[in-house]
C-alpha cells in the first residue's frame, strides 16, 4: 500500500529564540515550514497582534510557511482543580494574554501566522479526571474552529490529563457524535513512550484515520532524557510506518520538536536528517 507522504516542519524556538536563527536553519536545511511557539522566548499568544504579524511578514518574507500555531491553549490548570505544581515547559498563564479572550487570540493569531492549525492541550493533570470534563472547553474551541477555519491538534502530553496515546484514544472515544472533523489528535509518540507508555495497536488503528499531524522526537529511556530523532529507544521505524498505515489523509505534517536545549540547532538539524533516513526506509516521501 502506498502512505500518506510526510510535510516537514521544524519547531522555530527548538533550534534557537531568535527568528533570524530559525529562519536561517530552515535556508541550511532545506526545510520550507516553520512551527511557531515562541520568539525571544515570548509565547506568540502573549503578544499583540500586530507584533504576530511583523513576525509574520518576516518569516513569508524569508520564503517559509507556517503550518501550525504551536500554542500553549489548556496548558494551564483547569479552574477548580489542584495541579501538582512546579515548573512545566510552555505553561501559560491566561491572564497574560492582552485581551480578554485567550482562546479566540490564539486563533486570531493562528489566522494572522497564516497557520491552519493550531496545537492544543488538556489542562494540567489534576485527580479524578474523566475525559468529559473537557468536551465544554472542545466544543468551544470547534466552534471557533469552524468559524476560523482553523483545524484545532490535540496533542498528548504528559503533564496534561491526555498524556499518553491511549488517554488520548479514550478522549477521542468519549467525545460526543458526531465528532467535529476540525478537532484532531496530534499524536505524540515518545511522549508515550517517556512515561512508560508506548502505543499500543489498539490506540493507533482508533486514532489514525483522524491523524494529519505528529510530533517528532526521540527517548533515551535510561538517562531519562530527550535525544535527537534516531538517537533513542523509540523504534521510530516501526512506529511511524505502523501510524501512515491506518492514516486516511494524503499528507501527514511531521514537526520536529527536538527538546534538546543545551544543543537545539545541532540535534534539531540532526533530526531532520533521521527523519530523511526513516522516511527513505520505509518508502515514505518527504516534502
Amino acid at each position: 500500500m502506498t502512505l500518506p507522504r510526510l510535510a516537514l516542519a521544524v519547531i522555530g524556538d527548538e533550534i534557537g529564540p531568535t527568528l533570524d536563527e530559525m529562519i536561517s536553519f530552515c535556508a541550511e536545511n532545506d526545510v520550507r515550514r516553520l512551527d511557531m511557539r515562541t520568539v525571544g522566548g515570548r509565547n506568540l499568544m502573549g503578544m499583540p497582534l500586530d507584533e504576530v504579524a511583523a513576525i509574520a511578514r518576516t518569516i513569508e518574507k524569508a520564503g517559509l510557511s507556517v503550518p501550525t500555531f504551536v500554542s500553549p491553549v489548556l496548558k494551564w490548570p483547569m479552574p477548580g482543580r489542584e495541579t501538582a505544581g512546579g515548573k512545566v515547559d510552555f505553561a501559560f498563564d491566561p491572564a497574560t494574554c492582552p485581551v480578554d479572550d485567550p482562546l479566540a487570540h490564539a486563533f486570531d493569531v493562528a489566522v494572522v501566522l497564516k497557520a491552519d492549525k493550531l496545537r492544543v492541550f488538556s489542562h494540567l493533570r489534576y485527580q479524578d479526571y474523566q475525559p468529559f470534563d473537557l468536551v465544554p472547553r472542545f466544543e468551544r474551541l470547534a466552534d471557533l474552529a469552524l468559524t476560523y477555519s482553523v483545524d484545532v491538534e490535540i496533542e498528548n502530553e504528559p503533564v496534561c490529563n491526555i498524556g499518553s496515546v491511549a488517554e488520548l484514544a479514550q478522549f477521542f472515544a468519549e467525545y460526543p457524535e458526531p465528532r467535529p472533523g476540525a478537532v484532531k489528535p496530534l499524536i505524540d509518540i515518545a511522549n508515550g513512550w517517556s512515561i512508560g507508555a508506548p502505543p499500543g495497536d489498539t490506540e493507533v488503528e482508533q486514532l489514525a484515520p483522524y491523524v494529519d499531524a505528529i510530533h517528532l522526537k526521540d527517548r533515551d529511556m535510561t538517562a531519562k532524557r530527550t535525544v535527537p530523532l534516531g538517537d533513542g529507544d523509540v523504534p521510530w521505524t516501526d512506529e511511524l510506518r505502523r501510524l501512515l498505515r491506518g492514516v486516511k489523509a494524503p499528507e501527514v505534517l511531521a514537526s520536529i520538536e527536538t527538546h534538546c536545549p543545551g544543543d537545539g540547532r545541532n540535534a534539531t538539524a540532526r533530526s531532520v536528517a533521521a527523519l530523511r533516513r526513516i522516511a527513505g526506509e520505509i518508502g515514505v516521501e518527504i516534502v
